[in-house]
C-alpha cells in the first residue's frame, strides 16, 4: 500500500517561508499546488475549497498565522490575520481551535522577533498531533468495525473524510488505510457527494492511490446498496460535535444515518476530540454554512437548471445523536453516544 499523499506543507523557514497546499478543486484530473505567501491566499483557499476538511482547515489556518506574524508589524498582523482566518468558514470547529491555540501561543512570546518561529513551532505541533490523532482513531474505528460487522468489512464512507481533509490518514478513511496495511479483506463504497462530488474526485482519488480499491456510487444509491447487503457498516467524518452528541458533517450525511437505521447498520462518527464542541449545547446551535446557489445550478461551471433558477445550498446538515452506534477519537470509541459518554472522554485526559 501507497503512503496516503501529503497535501499540506511548510516551505522554508519562519520567516521567509510559506505554505503550499494542494488543490483539492483541481482533482482528479490535475495535481497542483499553491503556493500561499500571505494570509489572503490561505483565506481563499479555505473558502473555495482548495484545502477543506476540518482538521486540515484548521492546520491550514495555523500555517496563515505564521504568515501574518511575518509582516514588519508583526504582531498587529498576526491579530488581524487570525482574525480574517477565523471569518473564512462558519461550521467546522477546528478553525477556531486552531486559531485560539495560536493566539495563546503568540501572547507567551514577548520578543516580537521570536513570534513567527515560534508560531511555526507551534503550527507544525497542531500538524504533527493532527497525523497521530489519526493513526489513533484509525485503531479505534477498526477494532470497532471488526466488532459491529463480524469483521465484514463492506464500508460505505461520504464526502471526504480521508488524508486530504486531515494531517494525517483521515478519521473515517483511517481504518481503510490500517485494514490493507493489514491485508484484511475490505471493500469501500464512497458517495459521490453531491454537489461538488467530494466523494468521487477527493474520496476515490486518494484511495486509489493507495492502492485501496472503491467504488463509486451516487448518493441516491445509498439506500439500494443496503439494500441489497452489499455493505455492513457506515463511517462518515464530522466537522462539529456539538455537547450532546449531535454530528454535523457534509450534506447527506444525515439522510445516511436514518437509512442505515431503517437497515439494521451500523452508523459511526469517526473525529477528533478537536471537532467536539463541549460549549454548543446541540446541533441546532451549530452553524450551518451556505454555498452559493450555482455550486447546484451550474456545478463546475456548466449550467445544469434553467437561468435564474434558486437554490437552497446548505454545505453540512445535523445527524441526531440518537442515530449514531458510536464516534471514535483518538482516545477511544463513545458508545452509547451522549453528553456524558462525551464529556468522560474528556474527562479521564
Amino acid at each position: 500500500m501507497h503512503e496516503p499523499v501529503r497535501h499540506i506543507e511548510w516551505m522554508g523557514d519562519a520567516r521567509s517561508g510559506h505554505l503550499r497546499l494542494l488543490d483539492q478543486t483541481r482533482l482528479p484530473g490535475e495535481v497542483a499546488w499553491l503556493a500561499c505567501r500571505d494570509v489572503e491566499t490561505v483565506r481563499q483557499a479555505i473558502m473555495r475549497l482548495s484545502v477543506r476538511g476540518a482538521p486540515a482547515i484548521g492546520i491550514a489556518a495555523a500555517y496563515g498565522c505564521v504568515l501574518g506574524a511575518q509582516q514588519p508589524d508583526g504582531r498587529r498582523a498576526f491579530a488581524a490575520s487570525a482574525e480574517r482566518l477565523a471569518a473564512s468558514r462558519p461550521t467546522a470547529v477546528n478553525l477556531f481551535r486552531a486559531i485560539d491555540r495560536m493566539k495563546r501561543c503568540a501572547a507567551g512570546v514577548p520578543d516580537d522577533a521570536a513570534l513567527p518561529a515560534r508560531l511555526l513551532d507551534e503550527a507544525k505541533a497542531i500538524h504533527e498531533e493532527d497525523r497521530a490523532a489519526c493513526r489513533a482513531i484509525g485503531e479505534h474505528a477498526l477494532l470497532l468495525l471488526r466488532e459491529l460487522t463480524g469483521d465484514r468489512l463492506h464500508l460505505l464512507t461520504h464526502c471526504n473524510a480521508g488524508a486530504l481533509a486531515t494531517g494525517g490518514i483521515g478519521t473515517a478513511t483511517a481504518p481503510m488505510y490500517i485494514a490493507a496495511e493489514l491485508e484484511l479483506p475490505l471493500t469501500v463504497y464512497a458517495d459521490e457527494t453531491r454537489p461538488l462530488l467530494q466523494g468521487s474526485r477527493l474520496t476515490a482519488w486518494e484511495l486509489r492511490q493507495a492502492g485501496i480499491d472503491v467504488s463509486i456510487i451516487a448518493d441516491s444509491a445509498a439506500a439500494t446498496v443496503m439494500a441489497q447487503k452489499r455493505i455492513a457498516a457506515v463511517i462518515t467524518g464530522a466537522d462539529r460535535i456539538a455537547a450532546n452528541g449531535d454530528v454535523a458533517n457534509k450534506i447527506g450525511t444525515y439522510s445516511l444515518a436514518v437509512l442505515a437505521r431503517h437497515h439494521g447498520l451500523p452508523f459511526v462518527v469517526a473525529a477528533p476530540t478537536t471537532t467536539i464542541d463541549l460549549t454548543c449545547a446541540c446541533g441546532e446551535k451549530i452553524p450551518i454554512e451556505h454555498r452559493a446557489a450555482e455550486e447546484i445550478t451550474a456545478g463546475f461551471g456548466r449550467a445544469t437548471a434553467p437561468p435564474g433558477a434558486a437554490a437552497f445550498a446548505p454545505a453540512f446538515d445535523v445527524t441526531p445523536a440518537e442515530l449514531i452506534t458510536a464516534i471514535v477519537t483518538e482516545r477511544g470509541v463513545i458508545r452509547p453516544v451522549n453528553p456524558a459518554a462525551l464529556a468522560a472522554q474528556f474527562d479521564s485526559c
